[in-house]
This record gives structure tokens, C-alpha cells and sequence, in this order.
């Protein structure tokens, strides 16, 4: 076995269990990362040599990669991700389980030799800024230079982390092999009591950089209710007004809500001297401030978003954030080493290389790029990044928005009466099925603060937390729903969304500010057609009057269909939910 590169760290903790690792994979060679450009340039080279990578076109994007995975690995497995509990309780309904000490033993004989004829390297980063209360060091083991390189742009990777983490024993240990990419050898499994994780099987993106659901979300959302803070599927945006005045907001949506879109909105020409900054797109990590408000970090340091449907109409700060120095994966690469996918701008190509390698035309049966195709990018690049992205303090939430694809249900927004009713709001989230999706419309999901597949531990338990947190925070942050699928009778979207999303959220702001006009519902604090600027947007009154109607027949459904949801979670539902769920039936007279 050879080592490529010096520890770059002394502690005993980190080099007792790297060896445990190299005794159990037995790799040819060892390779420490240390996050240095030079660093960066040598394994691209050798990315490219192997053939992991591609260059693109240098000149029209500069700094640009291709990466192609295998047609069985092209997106989150979440079957196959398991929370592995000592009491398989506390893993809940919503999760997959498995015992401990089974899961060593099954992923053990995996790992064992699998990286033989490889490079093991060894990915030190933080999660979150450095010296940052917040943060979080994590060591990823892999033999994946995919995997090195995303993770040098997703997080802080390399020597800032052993400094950070010191001789300290406190990191999460993160195993890692694309072994034979079998999906039947493939397991994404989580020890929250253990603070570990092991990946094995796989080397696409959510399974295998580490720090991204697995931490942040997985591991950190456990952690966080054993210290008193959150970890959280959130984007963290700044909306500033025309006298300069940011109110910080986060935000969770399901997946096809808008919520890369929304953390990156540009207002439109009518909205004058606003501007939404971006903090964050995807993760939040919070805590209460010494101020007694609640206050929000983004742990991480890039963009990891999906492909198909990004262009200059549907996230231009998206796009422009991609030109360079961004790593590509399982999209249609041109002719002239540029890259396409379904619904971005411009005509069609008339040929090119498709996701899987093979030569595609628009008469081809395959898709140019894969549904899932992504881009990783630095945050950094991203026009709209907010000058407080990476305060170690972090930013102070004032609201917290969260949304859902419900065509009659819910209007376009509605505040919460307080903190226990919004959280009671945000564990009934749901959103509707397109046909896009599935192949079947309307059939409804629910995905609690959109952490379903991501919350570490039972959700009932996880909706306690919340309820504690609230009672910890001396000044919490109002809560609010929004929904910008409402339809018409047409089966028609009466709301224009992206850009013009800023309306809604300007009177979300004005009511943080304890301005703003509002008229009491049974689901909560509604604004008046009135409160919606309409300057410029061919709304109807009619319309925006339908948008901000609830219809009682339709909520008389989704009373029930919330019973059943709390019920199929189990005991552990706290009671001030169930106690809010009669509440909303009283004041809904059904």
C-alpha cells in the first residue's frame, strides 16, 4: 500500500479508525486530501485519465466537467437507506431499520477488500463555516474521485477541517465505496448513536457525498435534538426592501415546488428596489440565539440542484451560476463540448452524446439527459449570494415559510395563529402528484417540513422537538403556508409564479414586521386581495379572491386524510397536534 499524501493531522482518534478502515478495504494506495488547488488540478487530471471525467468546452465554460454514472445509479436509493437504532422505535414508521450490529456485519462483508486496485482517500471537511457554533467536522472515506472533487465544492474540505477539528474525538465517520455498483450489494446506511455512516454500492450524489442528506440532515437532525438545535430541508433567503431593510426567511418544499427556484428569485421590473439574497437552497441548520430568536446557518458550500427544467425563465441566478467551474453529471453533452437538457434554453441539438454515452438525435427514445441529471457548483458564484452567507453567527430567521402542490386546498398564503398551529400546518404539508411524476395527477403526499425521507428518527418524536423549540425561543419566528399551484375550474395555475412569488412574500415580510393587514380564517391569518400587489400582473381580482378562498368541502377531506396520516405514525403523535387537528375541525364547523 502506498500513501499518496501526509495526514496532514495528528489526532489519534482520525488515524486509529483511517487504519481500521484501510485494514478492512485494503486499498493499493492511500490519499489524503488537503482541499489546495494544486490538490484540485491533480485529481482532475487523473479523473479525466480514468475516465470519470470529460473536459468540456474550456472556453465556453471554463473550469467545467462531465461525469457520467452508471445507468443502475442515478439517483437517491431510498429503499435502500436504512436508520440503524439500537431500539428500532426510534427509528419510526417512516424510516427503513435495520439492528446495528446486522448492519456492520452485512456492510462489513461488502467493504472487505473493495477497494483493492483503488485509491482510498480521505475527505476531511466541516459542515458549516469554521469556528462557526454551528459547524460540524466530517471525515468521508471513499474510493470515488467523483466524490473527492463534489465534496471540495459541497463543503469546506481539507486542511481547514483538521484544524477545526483539533484532537478532538467529535466528527462523523463516513465510509464510502462504489464496491461493484450492484443494486443488490447497494445499502445507505446511517448509526445516528454511533455519529457514522456507510455508503456502499453506489456513487451517485446523494448516496455517496456524505455530507450532504446523510449529515445534514440524517446525522444532524438527531444530533440536533440531543443538543437543542435543528437541522432542517431548508433554503434561507434575505428579502430586502426598497429601504434597505433584510428580512431573513427559510423555507421547505417537497420536491417540484419551487424551492431552488424560490431560493434564488429575481424580482420582477414592477417590484422596484427589492431583492431576494441567497443564504441557502436546500439545508438549514438553526439554533436560538442569546437574543432569544431563532438563527440560520447553511452548511454548505455549494449547489448540488437538478438539471432539467433550469433555465434563464425558471432560475436565471441558476444558470448564471453554472458557467463555470461546475461539475456536470448525467447531462447530454454537444458537439461543441457545451451541455443541454430537457427545458433549457435554446433549440434542440441536432445531435449529441446522451447520458448514457450514446449518440443522440431529437428522434431518439432516451431523454438527452437523465430526469435526475445535476450540476455542482460553489455557492460563491451564485450572483444573488447573500454578503452574510457565511457569518459564523449565522442570519436571524424572522419567518419560516412552507409550501406544498395542492391545486383546491390551500390558498396562497396563509400565517399560522402561532407556533404550536404552524407546526401542526408544517406536519400536515402535502403536495399533489403530476402526471410528470408518476403517470397518475392528484394522488397526495405527505411530506412533513419536507424532512420525510430525511429526519434521522421517528417523526412523531421529530414534531416534539419542534413544539419544545418553540417553547425555548423567547421571539419565534411567525409561520406561514404557501401554495403557487392553486388552479382554476380551466385545470389552469392562477398564479404566475417564479419572479412574481416576491408579492406573496412581501406581505409575509410586512406581517414579520408586525405590519400588514390580515383577516382572520379557520385556517389561519389570510391577507386581504388588497395586501397582494398587483401592479403590472395581469391578475384578475376574481382570480386572486380564488386564491386566497378555502373551500370547506375540500378541507372536510383533508381533515381526514390528516387523521390518517397522524394515526399511521403511531403513539408517539404529540398530543398538542392532535389537539390542534380537533381545533381547526371546530372552527371549520365540521
Amino acid at each position: 500500500m502506498t500513501v499518496v499524501a501526509q495526514a496532514g493531522t495528528t489526532n489519534k482518534h482520525v488515524l486509529l479508525w483511517i487504519e481500521e478502515m484501510v485494514k478492512l478495504c485494503k486499498p493499493d494506495r492511500v490519499h489524503w486530501c488537503n482541499g489546495s488547488e494544486e490538490e484540485k488540478a491533480e485529481l482532475l487530471k487523473e479523473a479525466v485519465r480514468v475516465g470519470d471525467f470529460e473536459a468540456l468546452n474550456q472556453e465556453k465554460l471554463p473550469g467545467c466537467y462531465l461525469h457520467r454514472s452508471a445507468p443502475n445509479d442515478v439517483a437517491r436509493t431510498e429503499h435502500l437507506t436504512f436508520i440503524c437504532t439500537r431500539n428500532k422505535d426510534d427509528a419510526g414508521p417512516t424510516n427503513n431499520w435495520m439492528e446495528p450490529k446486522e448492519a456492520y456485519q452485512k456492510l462489513e462483508a461488502i467493504f472487505d477488500g473493495a477497494m483493492r486496485g483503488r485509491t482510498l482517500y480521505v475527505v476531511p471537511f466541516i459542515m458549516g463555516q469554521p469556528g462557526s457554533p454551528f459547524s460540524k467536522v466530517g471525515i468521508e472515506v471513499t474510493d470515488s474521485l467523483y466524490v473527492a472533487l463534489n465534496m471540495r465544492i459541497m463543503t469546506r474540505m481539507g486542511s481547514v477541517a483538521w484544524k477545526q477539528l483539533g484532537d478532538s474525538n467529535d466528527f462523523t465517520r463516513g465510509l464510502h465505496s462504489k464496491a461493484d455498483l450492484n443494486e443488490n450489494r447497494r445499502y445507505i446506511c446511517h448509526f445516528p448513536e454511533d455519529n457514522t455512516i456507510w455508503s456502499v454500492g453506489s456513487g451517485y450524489g446523494g448516496n455517496a457525498l456524505l455530507g450532504k442528506k446523510c449529515l445534514a440532515l440524517r446525522i444532524a437532525s438527531w444530533l440536533g435534538r440531543q443538543e437543542g438545535w435543528m437541522a432542517e430541508h431548508m433554503l434561507i433567503i434575505g428579502v430586502e426592501d426598497p429601504q434597505g431593510e433584510v428580512t431573513y426567511l427559510t423555507g421547505a418544499f417537497p420536491s417540484q415546488c419551487g424551492k431552488t427556484n424560490l431560493a434564488m428569485l429575481i424580482p420582477p421590473a414592477s417590484q422596484k428596489g427589492y431583492k431576494v439574497w441567497t443564504v441557502g437552497d436546500d439545508i438549514a441548520w438553526l439554533r436560538i440565539g442569546p437574543d432569544g430568536r431563532l438563527w440560520a446557518t447553511n452548511p454548505e458550500a455549494g449547489f448540488f440542484g437538478v438539471a432539467p427544467g433550469t433555465n434563464t425563465l425558471s432560475n436565471p441566478n441558476a444558470m448564471a451560476t453554472i458557467r463555470r467551474d461546475t461539475f456536470y453529471t448525467n447531462v447530454l453533452k454537444k458537439p461543441d463540448g457545451t451541455v443541454w437538457w430537457e427545458g433549457m434554453d435554446g433549440e434542440t441539438p441536432r445531435e449529441g452524446v446522451d447520458w448514457r454515452g450514446n449518440r443522440w438525435t431529437p428522434d431518439s427514445k432516451e431523454k438527452g439527459a437523465h430526469p435526475n441529471s445535476r450540476f455542482t457548483a460553489p455557492a460563491s458564484q451564485c450572483p444573488s449570494i447573500s454578503p452574510q452567507w457565511e457569518d459564523p453567527k449565522g442570519v436571524p430567521i424572522s419567518g419560516i415559510l412552507f409550501g406544498g402542490r395542492r391545486a383546491k386546498v390551500a390558498p396562497l398564503v396563509v400565517q399560522a395563529r402561532n407556533w404550536q398551529h404552524g407546526v401542526f400546518v408544517a406536519a400536515t404539508m402535502a403536495s399533489e402528484t403530476t402526471a410528470a411524476a408518476t403517470g397518475k395527477v392528484g394522488v397526495i403526499r405527505r411530506d412533513p417540513m419536507a424532512m420525510l425521507p430525511f429526519c434521522g428518527y421517528h417523526m412523531g418524536d421529530y414534531f416534539s422537538h419542534w413544539l419544545a423549540m418553540g417553547k425555548r425561543l423567547a421571539n419565534p419566528p411567525k409561520i406561514f403556508h404557501v401554495n403557487w399551484f392553486r388552479t382554476g375550474e380551466d385545470g389552469k395555475f392562477l398564479w404566475p409564479g417564479y419572479g412574481e412569488n416576491l408579492r406573496a412574500l412581501r406581505w409575509v415580510v410586512d406581517r414579520c414586521q408586525g405590519r400588514g393587514e390580515a383577516v382572520e380564517n379557520p385556517i389561519g391569518f389570510l391577507p386581504p386581495a388588497s395586501a397582494i400587489d398587483r401592479t403590472g400582473l395581469s391578475l384578475t381580482e376574481e382570480a386572486l379572491k380564488a386564491l386566497l378562498s378555502i373551500d370547506r368541502s375540500s378541507w372536510e377531506e383533508e381533515l381526514q386524510l390528516q387523521s390518517e396520516f397522524f394515526h399511521s405514525l403511531g403513539e408517539r403523535v404529540p398530543q398538542a397536534l392532535w389537539e390542534e387537528h380537533a381545533a381547526l375541525s371546530k372552527r371549520l364547523d365540521l
